[in-house]
């Protein structure tokens, strides 16, 4: 049975690795997959360097708004 990621939630930029060099690059931008019950303990689920999904401290991301046939575009290429 294939496993199915949470639905993509926009994309988010890395401010500051918070420790972790080796799966965050500091202006780096990064997929946010849904993950509701995280976000209410300040986390956010990113899919960083090494390809998974881990959870973070949302602290060290910033959210961007970008327009629709850009965040399409990056969608695809994530």
């Amino acid at each position: 049975m294939p496993v199915t990621r949470p639905r993509s939630d926009g994309f988010v930029v890395c401010i500051d690795h918070g420790g972790y060099p080796a799966a965050l690059e500091v202006r780096k931008l990064y997929p946010v997959l849904r993950d509701t019950e995280a976000a209410t303990q300040g986390l956010i689920r990113v899919v960083d360097e090494s390809g998974e999904d881990y959870l973070y401290p949302a602290r060290l991301f910033k959210r961007l708004t970008l327009p629709a046939e850009l965040r399409r575009v990056l969608q695809i290429a994530s």
